[in-house]
């Protein structure tokens, strides 16, 4: 596709040309992998005939990306042959993009002044507006109903820093805390508290509506935009909030209302000890609807779509006999049924629920359909599409047939030269009797006469299920073209496959998930295809548990283990970690609370059977997780050191529980295979 990036010039457009594919001329490679054009944030303009998206360009040398907003025009109710579109941002980083009301102009958040601030782009022509001149920058911005005002969040020093402690030691470096959360995921904390503002659409000074608290909005760290909403008459807005004595020990969010010039703030959900996030107003006005767990302390509990009758107060749950979570909420634009997004079997489905309790499963097929926007007449939606062999673009959904059709093609003409890999469903019986799902991947131009190395993937979460998602870093497309065949199992432990398939995991680390995980590997293995000599485990976060766990149980099914941020110990686990909620849930709290529990400890503990490691175990973790903190990894490396175990330790001082810096992204991958093909290549 061909476009003329500008900044405020919006008359240029361009026809929207789906590459034509070529001849299969090589593999994907891990910078080209990095290089891959991302796609994201899809916004129907309110007559729905424009559609603003994102489009992210990694830059490997520059060890940097760029975001940037492109308008497409959708004549012809989307069909592919009309679309045109243009880059109508260019300067800096352009993200979130929005629709005033009426449609004549969108927002987004941008870099270009050197901090994000929400600026204004006529339709019309002229330069962007900046709105906002915010220290330090704002994030999660939203147009009011009525056009007249933006709410956004950003961090407000609220706590004493340490030199306002001890003004007389400016040259002293130390961190005081009087309570626990002492960091969280990737950064300590530092006084600071995400606080909800608005301001007026044409700028001025922004109004903090939670002036002096020590609370966040959204929830960190993945909370977005999406845990904040306007009312729509534009005269209060509903935010999602955690007001407990201890958030490190508590998941009871609370879907909390406050007025547009501020005072009280109103909790809509006092009675509901779990999450509760993510609210919607219908297009009416009529109904609030909103996602919650039931199940206090629990952060993987089934994910509810509720819907509350503002004229009444009535309060009941949509959908409730689908044993599955529901996310991505939209409204359809007649206000009498809502689109969701719900995973499940391996892919993530539209779902279409009525407020008379229906529920129609609207897609279907081996993808991820995420971020919904609906059309005006309700006949389609915007979405994005992705699958384990490419990134998400931009696609249209027909309501009634669920038919799919892809509208954007940023990475054709990469693709146009890869070879693909094959991916499949498979069921494996597992050592209950259950059947277990997962999806073999395997290398381009596959060849079943020939024997390949063989990846066992092991699932981070626990519970995450694995999809038809693109990873750029743990990338199933990537591992097949470097020739391996991939199984990656949907374990005891993960959703997508009923509320009780996720629920057993909880207290069972070690039990039955690692039974499925070995009970497929031995099938795999069994397979003409598959040589079982060169076979490795790879995993992260609860995959990187599960390789070190596996080195201890697994005999000699492995030639090679890899461990990304993976939990070694449990004891110093629960003492280093930072969400109490999840260890006091999923290992029965602290370990001195009983014999019972200690016991648990033991006997799910990786650290409890060194004794038998002997698998070559390559260690990489980010120096600032305090999700799983680095010195796992360290008493993992020093086991296997003192051992005599063949082991690499690679850690990144700046990185976290993810590798995210581009050049950091490029090593990684070299790690990575060159460990496997040590080990694992063949001979």
């Amino acid at each position: 596709m061909l476009r003329t990036p500008i900044s405020h010039v919006l008359a240029i457009t361009c026809v929207l040309a789906v590459a034509t594919p070529a001849p299969s001329q090589g593999r994907l490679t891990a910078e080209s992998l990095l290089t891959l054009k991302r796609v994201g944030e899809p916004a129907l303009s309110p007559d729905g005939s424009k559609l603003l998206y994102t489009v992210r360009t990694v830059d490997i040398a520059a060890d940097k990306g760029t975001t940037q907003v492109v308008l497409a025009n959708l004549a012809a109710a989307g069909a592919a042959a009309s679309w045109t579109t243009v880059v109508v941002t260019s300067e800096g980083s352009n993200m979130h993009p929005m629709w005033a009301p009426d449609g004549k102009s969108f927002a987004c958040i941008s870099t270009r002044s050197g901090t994000p601030q929400v600026w204004v782009h006529a339709l019309a022509g002229g330069k962007p507006v900046q709105v906002t001149d915010h220290p330090g920058g704002v994030a999660n911005a939203l147009w009011s109903p009525d056009g007249r005002k933006f709410l956004f969040t950003a961090d407000v020093q609220v706590d004493p820093t340490t030199l306002q402690r001890h003004p007389d030691l400016p040259k002293a470096n130390a961190r005081i805390h009087d309570d626990l959360m002492v960091r969280h995921w990737d950064s300590w904390k530092d006084g600071t508290y995400s606080h909800l503002f608005v301001v007026d659409a044409a700028g001025g000074k922004a109004l903090d509506l939670m002036p002096g608290e020590r609370v966040d909005t959204p929830l960190k760290p993945f909370g977005g935009v999406e845990q904040l909403a306007w009312a729509p008459d534009s005269r209060s807005i509903v935010y999602t909030a955690r007001r407990v004595a201890d958030p490190e020990a508590s998941t009871d969010s609370s879907l909390w209302s406050v007025p547009v010039d501020g005072g009280e703030h109103r909790n809509l959900t006092p009675d509901m000890p779990g999450y509760d996030q993510e609210p919607l107003f219908s297009p009416d006005g009529r109904h609030l609807a909103f996602l919650s767990m039931a199940r206090g302390g629990f952060e993987a509990d089934r994910v509810r779509l509720m819907l509350v009758d503002l004229k009444d107060g009535n309060r009941r749950e949509l959908g409730a006999s689908l044993d599955a979570s529901f996310g991505g909420l939209t409204w359809a634009r007649d206000s009498r049924s809502l689109f969701a997004t719900v995973e499940t079997l391996g892919t993530t489905q539209v779902f279409q629920v009525g407020l008379d309790g229906s529920v129609r499963q609207v897609t279907k097929g081996r993808h991820a359909v995420t971020d919904l926007e609906v059309a005006p007449d309700g006949s389609r939606l915007h979405a994005l599409v992705t699958t384990m062999e490419r990134p998400a673009e931009v696609a249209v959904v027909d309501v009634q047939t669920g038919g799919i059709t892809r509208m954007t093609d940023e990475n054709g003409p990469v693709f146009a030269a890869l070879e693909l890999p094959s991916v499949e469903e498979e069921w494996f019986e597992a050592t209950d009797g259950k059947r277990i799902h997962a999806w073999i991947v395997k290398p381009p131009q596959f060849d079943p006469s020939k024997r390949h190395p063989f990846l066992l993937y092991c699932q981070g979460g626990p519970q995450s299920m694995i999809g038809q998602g693109f990873s750029f870093r743990w990338n199933f497309h990537l591992m097949a073209a470097r020739g391996y065949v991939v199984a990656a199992v949907n374990r005891r432990g993960l959703p997508g496959f009923g509320q009780q398939w996720n629920d057993q995991i909880s207290g069972d680390w070690g039990g039955q998930a690692m039974q499925d995980l070995l009970a497929v590997t031995d099938a795999m293995q069994q397979r003409p295809y598959v040589d079982a000599a060169r076979s490795a485990a790879v995993g992260a976060s609860f995959g990187g548990y599960t390789t070190y766990w596996l080195m201890g149980n697994a005999g000699s099914r492995f030639a090679a283990m890899i461990s990304h941020c993976g939990v070694f110990d449990l004891r110093s686990m629960y003492g280093s970690t930072e969400e109490l909620f999840f260890v006091n849930w999923d290992l029965g709290g602290p370990y001195w609370v009983s014999p019972e529990v200690a016991r648990d400890y033991e006997r799910f503990s990786p650290s409890s059977f060194v004794k038998n490691w002997k698998t070559p175990l390559l260690v990489i973790h980010g120096e600032r997780d305090y999700r799983v903190p680095l010195e796992q990894g360290l008493q993992a490396f020093t086991a296997a050191q003192v051992q005599g175990v063949p082991s690499r330790l690679v850690t990144f001082p700046e990185e976290g529980h993810w590798v995210m810096r581009p050049q950091n992204g490029v090593l990684w991958h070299r790690e990575f295979f060159g460990w496997l093909d040590r080990w694992c290549a063949a001979k």
